[in-house]
């Protein structure tokens, strides 16, 4: 396949993520769990729809982590890193020109954050404020979590690959329902800095970084966790 037809796979694909799941988050009123749902369905989607065309990674993070993991080169990588962030930049701009013509008031715009990034409000609906490190291990330790599955279940060697979007999608799921409360769930940095670019939090650019360095950490660790845990199997 052509790189560019994968730039313009992962560029589609990363766009709909956001869409999908930031768009819920910002208009659909359905609590985290109908946020959670919407992040993992849109990935399952993906994974269906444009997977055999660029393995629908986006997420610089994955992208990261199979680079990591020696599935990809650093070439392919970075036209990944650049389409994801892109799609996810343009679809924050559009869920952005819907709020304003919906007279919405922007606020946090589905951003990341922790700590005093959530307000008295926000506490009340049901986040926590942690800590910074408390922020970093939550979102390092889940993208190794997703990362590992991921890398799992695309293995050549696994023998029910046709199931692996719908794992996937069910993982990304997961980590949705346990970290919306700590972080608004990065677990991807293009995602993060889509709507940071977007948001009226003060916070929200400020603290970008951990919502980038944090994902990548996780996934390098997973890429050479499971190139150690597989290397000694047989095909």
């Amino acid at each position: 396949m052509k790189l560019s037809n994968k730039f313009a796979a992962e560029f589609f694909g990363t766009a709909v993520l956001v869409l999908g799941g930031c768009g819920t988050a910002l208009f659909g009123h359905v609590g985290f769990l109908g946020v959670a749902l919407a992040f993992g369905l849109t990935i399952v989607a993906a994974a269906y729809g444009i997977g055999h065309i660029s393995g629908a990674h986006l997420n610089p993070a994955v992208s990261f982590g199979v680079w990591v993991n020696g599935r990809m080169t650093w070439q392919e990588m970075l036209c990944y890193w650049c389409a994801q962030i892109l799609g996810a930049i343009a679809a924050a701009a559009i869920l952005f020109g819907i709020a304003k013509s919906a007279d919405m008031t922007i606020g946090t715009f589905a951003a990341n954050g922790y700590g005093e990034f959530f307000s008295q409000a926000d506490v009340a609906a049901g986040y926590l404020q942690t800590n910074v490190w408390g922020a970093f291990a939550t979102e390092a330790v889940l993208t190794f979590v997703f990362l590992m599955v991921i890398l799992g279940v695309t293995d050549s060697r696994h023998a029910n690959g046709a199931f692996g979007g719908l794992a996937i999608g069910l993982t990304l799921t997961l980590i949705h329902l346990i970290s919306i409360p700590l972080t608004n769930t990065s677990v991807n940095p293009a995602r993060s800095i889509s709507q940071a670019l977007f948001s009226e939090n003060a916070l929200a650019l400020p603290q970008l970084w951990l919502f980038i360095v944090a994902p990548l950490v996780g996934a390098a660790l997973a890429g050479l966790c499971y190139k150690c845990i597989a290397c000694n199997c047989k095909k």
